[in-house]
């Protein structure tokens, strides 16, 4: 037995300190017997109002992630996994492989990253040609279509919503995220993806899916699913998308 609340497993979950989103959608998938330890990047400005402020951010999570990974380990989880997409994505797929090297002999443990489970669910539900949408600035949405252009897949549009802050992404409502969606819809789009951990979209995403008639990949559903199905965990949850449901 791993712990009392995590008998099956205990997930180490890196996240910002501005992020609000990421726990509260694990623990309510209530996958029974896994529990979740956060350790938390430090980000004392959260202004990311336009490239150069969204660098300054990411350079404020890089000087803070070994603190966020020591944290974490204290709690002896099975696995870590990444609760930030846009580090994961940077640098394309060779970037993504080099972090989750880096994280693994860090930690020692198996690791999952956003950028990795949006290709896996992807595959997964067969779909090649997609549309993205992001809470970021355009630098960091040319890296995310960089990764999955990489990847493999084709990517039709893709389109940041340009938050000023990073707790501003928590604050982005239903309205605006279905605006945004139907803007990317088309009959030649087979998937919309969703990347930007603290947008709140898990569920939104599950009730568009069934409008569309498509996938509508939110990460952190996508995250959690893959770390399951990593860890050798079959659980199906309803209510947080077709991967978790049917796959």
């Amino acid at each position: 037995m791993t712990n009392a609340v995590g008998p099956r497993a205990v997930f180490g979950v890196i996240v910002p300190s501005t992020n609000t989103v990421v726990e509260h959608d694990y623990w309510k998938a209530g996958l029974p017997g896994i529990a979740y330890r956060a350790g938390s990047m430090y980000i004392p400005d959260p202004v990311m109002g336009n490239d150069e402020d969204f660098q300054g951010l990411l350079g404020q999570i890089r000087a803070s992630i070994d603190t966020a990974v020591r944290d974490a380990l204290t709690a002896e989880p099975d696995r870590m996994v990444m609760g930030m997409s846009a580090e994961t994505f940077w640098g394309g797929v060779e970037g993504n492989a080099a972090f989750e090297k880096r994280l693994r002999a860090r930690t020692g443990l198996p690791v999952t990253t956003g950028a990795a489970s949006c290709r896996a669910a992807l595959r997964e539900l067969g779909c090649h040609r997609i549309s993205v949408f992001s809470p970021y600035q355009p630098i960091a949405d040319k890296e995310v279509g960089r990764f999955l252009t990489e990847a493999g897949f084709e990517v039709a549009a893709i389109t940041g919503l340009r938050c000023p802050t990073a707790m501003d992404i928590a604050k982005v409502g239903e309205d605006r995220l279905r605006s945004v969606v139907a803007e990317l819809d088309g009959p030649g789009v087979e998937a919309i993806v969703q990347v930007g951990t603290n947008l709140s979209f898990v569920a939104q995403a599950d009730r568009l899916e069934r409008e569309l008639g498509k996938p509508v990949i939110a990460i952190n559903a996508a995250t959690l699913w893959n770390a399951l199905r990593e860890h050798g965990f079959d659980d199906r949850v309803d209510g947080a998308g077709t991967l978790l449901r049917e796959h």
